[in-house]
């Protein structure tokens, strides 16, 4: 028990084909590919979501400004009348 299996190196078993391993290969690149494709999505989204958070603030912004001006022009016409 105390002897230990210690190849010398790597092998594929000559009875496993080399369709296999090649359709192995390239549903591994296939996968990564689509990987960084998900990712680049993602960070168009990412982007994207960042934006429209600034447009939302932007908005607030206007129709606290727009409430603001109403009412001073409502002041305005209080006192022409």
């Amino acid at each position: 028990m105390s002897e230990r299996w210690a190849p010398e190196r790597w092998a594929i078993d000559r009875r496993v084909p080399l369709a296999v391993v090649l359709a192995i290969l390239m549903q591994s690149a296939a996968a990564l590919l689509w990987a960084g494709a998900a990712n680049e999505r993602l960070a168009g989204l990412e982007a994207r979501t960042a934006r429209i958070g600034e447009l939302v603030e932007r908005t607030a912004r206007l129709e606290e400004q727009t409430k603001a001006a109403n009412a001073a022009l409502g002041r305005i016409e209080e006192r022409l009348r």
